[in-house]
């Protein structure tokens, strides 16, 4: 389990690099299509790079320079072209948006979590079965184990948002509350599409988890070597197996996508100039 902490991206410039600053764009990031296409739309001078098959699209956000692209569902797409973009762009801040499923049983479909660190949940070492249980070598993170499977820590090179109207319908499905913004807490990143009951509530239990991804976790360790600021915006699309009866993410991804998007550009506008 690899824990990233949030570093916010509203940082004070000083005069000497206002110049440099000026040129540099914040990177806006989501997984798939229907995650970006409210910013997409919102952009404005908005001009697209192609580079070894990714579409990068510069133009101004909220008025603020930006470059928005798509990071590929998993965590090997997020890393890769994370890194693509870094090397390519004059980037100072990263912004992740889209949906997830939801780990805390006080959240629900549509709220917005802004996690204060992100971890990579399946990191992990399997553990030799023994007649007295799984043998981990004595190795431990402070996690609990799942079964065979124990989080292990990944060695590095190196060492919010208010008045935002977040929607509660989406054609004619309705959400039973309004949702809402929460930040702080933990948010865990995988290779797997999360929906069963058991391992939610283990990723609560174990990692304190609100929220759970395939991206996030592996932009954060890209932008952490980089040494360049991050933060993310999830929203919920269901709740990862705890749903009420079959997952909800195929009636309610766009009115995530839709409400994580607004809290971005809210957070943009907000950014320094």
């Amino acid at each position: 389990m690899r824990i990233i902490p949030v570093l916010f991206a509203c940082l004070a410039l000083s005069a000497a690099g206002l110049a440099q600053a000026e040129e540099s764009r914040t990177a806006v990031i989501s997984a798939f299509a229907p995650e970006l296409a409210a910013l997409k739309a919102a952009t404005t001078e908005r001009q697209e790079t192609t580079i070894r098959g990714t579409v990068f699209v510069t133009g101004r956000l909220e008025g603020k320079p930006v470059v928005l692209f798509l990071s590929g569902v998993s965590m090997v797409n997020a890393a890769m072209t994370t890194q693509l973009a870094i090397d390519h762009f004059p980037i100072k801040r990263i912004v992740v948006s889209g949906v997830g499923g939801g780990a805390d049983p006080e959240l629900t479909v549509g709220d917005v979590v802004v996690a204060e660190r992100w971890g990579e949940y399946q990191e992990t070492r399997f553990g030799r079965r023994t007649d007295n249980g799984f043998d981990f070598g004595g190795e431990s993170v402070g996690f609990p184990a799942l079964g065979m499977a124990m989080p292990r820590g990944v060695t590095l090179p190196r060492t919010t948002t208010t008045g935002v109207e977040l929607s509660r319908c989406i054609a004619t499905a309705c959400l039973a509350q309004a949702p809402k913004v929460v930040v702080g807490g933990s948010g865990v990143s995988g290779p797997t599409f999360v929906d069963n009951a058991d391992f939610r509530q283990y990723a609560q239990t174990a990692f304190q988890a609100r929220v759970l991804d395939m991206e996030t976790a592996a932009v954060a360790h890209v932008a952490h070597v980089n040494g360049t600021p991050y933060i993310a915006f999830r929203s919920l699309s269901d709740l990862a197996g705890g749903d009420p009866a079959s997952n909800q993410f195929l009636v309610f991804i766009r009115l995530a996508a839709e409400n994580s998007a607004r809290t971005v550009r809210a957070f943009v506008r907000a950014l320094p100039d």
